[in-house]
């Protein structure tokens, strides 16, 4: 589904944020992308999805470079990132059906996937009002129904629980369980790793651009926690040798 090669990004200044990383995410895979801040998590995300360039690597959704062939890409993907900067002179509802016009969704499928999913985090009411008097909460929302309306098969979240209540934080939880039961694909980075280790079937950990840890969740942390694996990670920098199975070499 989604198959990151020799990926690096480098900044002025020969500044390399993101150094040979390699991972693959395969249909069905909730997989969570953990680091801390300015660790390379966000740099990785925005090239995955077109925004950022990048001087080394490919990065392929099935099949498809996103350098190359960036509308066949991002016709089956979908992005939420974690600060939504969204057209505030738009309704809601403006803005919905301008995204389902950009993916051909038709008039009967967006008005039943609007309906359900503005019903589910509870912002129909809110819809016919501005995006510029919304909450960041709402805003959020309101992306999160944006990425979903063309039913993309895959999905790369960008800290996605960042500004939701808990109910709505619930609610995506399961839309993501449920994707991934449809044979989609999920990659996330999050700072929250107590939902990571309870979501994800798969970890991968990035340090200072590098990737230390990667692989199914179970193997990564042994009989240990999240917390306690990337604590030990961050706090010593290397690779757990006795996880060789599921680090980077």
């Amino acid at each position: 589904m989604l198959h990151i090669e020799n990926f690096s990004k480098i900044y002025k200044g020969s500044k390399r944020a993101v150094n040979h990383l390699n991972l693959d995410v395969m249909p069905g895979d909730i997989y969570g992308f953990i680091g801390h801040n300015g660790a390379g998590k966000t740099t990785t995300i925005k090239a995955i999805v077109g925004i950022l360039d990048f001087e080394e690597g490919e990065i392929l959704i099935e099949g498809n470079s996103i350098k190359k062939d960036p509308i066949a890409c991002k016709s089956i993907l979908a992005y939420i990132p974690d600060n939504p900067d969204i057209y505030e002179h738009l309704t809601g509802i403006q803005y919905l059906n301008f995204i389902a016009d950009v993916f051909g969704i038709s008039a009967e499928e967006r008005t039943k996937r609007i309906r359900d999913y503005g019903d589910l985090f509870e912002i129909t009411g809110n819809l016919g009002s501005l995006i510029g008097s919304y909450s960041h909460g709402m805003k959020q929302k309101l992306a999160i129904i944006a990425a979903l309306i063309h039913e993309p098969r895959l999905l790369i979240l960008d800290e996605p629980f960042v500004g939701l209540d808990p109910k709505a934080a619930m609610d995506l939880k399961n839309i993501m369980k449920q994707m991934c039961a449809r044979g989609s694909a999920i990659f996330f980075s999050t700072h929250v790793l107590e939902v990571a280790e309870k979501l994800c079937n798969k970890i991968a950990i990035i340090k200072q651009g590098e990737l230390v840890a990667n692989g199914a969740l179970e193997d990564v942390l042994g009989d240990d926690s999240l917390e306690d694996v990337f604590m030990e990670i961050v706090e010593e920098g290397t690779a757990i040798p006795s996880r060789s199975s599921a680090v980077k070499h």
